[in-house]
């Protein structure tokens, strides 16, 4: 079996948690003997595929999608999208391509079933049409736990520390989170990519020096499996999340979560994290002021260890991709 996978055009420029779930997919199905070829428009590869796996219904998806179709190749599309009623409404998204794209893709591979659930209801698809792939995390952050004085060394940084892992922008919200801690006397690190040059500047400036950015890590760095050893507790607060690769990457690290509700994070997590609203200050303090206190739940590493790995996610997509050839 040969799968074509591909994502909208700019996804790689700035890469987040949906470009790691495309490469650590394709890495798990290759582990099962499955060849997965990544699009290249210089040399098209539709003649080496049996079916074409697109993630993203992100604006400029339909023209390869719609040419998928024309092909005769079977389809299935991971959404990756997390939209409501309200901003449906507000016209946030390029709603009728989102539509389009979710009609004429033969499966659609959300992240959860709440995904599938608001999707189906909001765009009048089939439910039937649905299966969610769970999110992963890599099998090294499932190792015994790592020694946190490796990060603390390498960038001298003092604990206690709150950690947040993601890209600078509106969506991650790191600006309310700023807001929230400010006065509180436990700093803020930061790793990610800056996506919004204005709004990582609007950040350091409400900070006052309670926030630190120290750049990016790539995902299977041992500093960043160290990094998440050594928070005291791991923070985001995002718009929305899916659930967040971050945050199952912290939790199968040992770390205690605060994070957003908006999104599937509570299907993801249950009882185990301390859940907010993102567009609340206040309650983004006291979640952490009350996750600071609280003890450490081991529960909650076993839980994502036992749910949430690329190699299940490997296994559902395989069965999907079997029932379509």
């Amino acid at each position: 079996m040969r799968v074509l996978f591909n994502t909208y055009p700019v996804a790689f420029d700035c890469p987040g948690g949906g470009e790691i779930q495309i490469l650590k997919c394709k890495e798990a199905l290759a582990s099962r003997g499955i060849e997965v070829l990544l699009y290249d428009q210089w040399q098209p590869q539709f003649d080496q595929a049996d079916i074409v796996h697109h993630f993203s219904v992100y604006g400029g998806s339909s023209v390869f999608c719609n040419y998928v179709k024309n092909r005769g190749l079977p389809l299935v599309i991971s959404p990756i999208l997390w939209i409501t009623q309200t901003s449906y409404r507000a016209s946030l998204y390029p709603v009728d391509e989102i539509r389009h794209l979710l009609n004429i893709g033969d499966h659609l591979l959300p992240n959860s079933q709440a995904e599938a659930e608001a999707l189906a209801s909001i765009f009048e698809v089939s439910l039937e049409k649905f299966t969610p792939i769970v999110n992963g995390v890599d099998e090294h952050f499932l190792e015994p736990l790592p020694d946190p004085q490796i990060f603390l060394d390498a960038f001298q940084v003092q604990s206690p520390f709150l950690l947040n892992v993601a890209n600078i922008e509106p969506r991650k919200n790191q600006l309310n989170l700023v807001k929230a801690i400010r006065d509180l006397d436990i700093p803020l690190v930061i790793f990610g990519n800056i996506r919004d040059r204005a709004y990582y500047d609007h950040c350091v400036e409400l900070a006052q020096g309670c926030m630190t950015h120290l750049g990016y890590l790539p995902n299977h760095s041992e500093l960043l499996r160290s990094a998440y050893a050594a928070c005291e507790l791991f923070v985001l607060p995002s718009t929305l999340e899916t659930p967040g690769l971050a945050a199952l990457e912290a939790a199968a690290t040992g770390a205690k979560l605060v994070i957003t509700r908006e999104g599937c994070t509570q299907e993801y997590f249950g009882g185990e994290a301390a859940y907010v609203d993102p567009n609340s200050v206040d309650n983004i303090r006291e979640a952490i002021l009350m996750q600071l206190s609280a003890p450490l739940k081991e529960t909650l590493r076993q839980h994502v260890k036992a749910n949430y790995t690329w190699q299940r996610a490997a296994q559902q997509l395989y069965q999907i991709y079997s029932q379509l050839l």
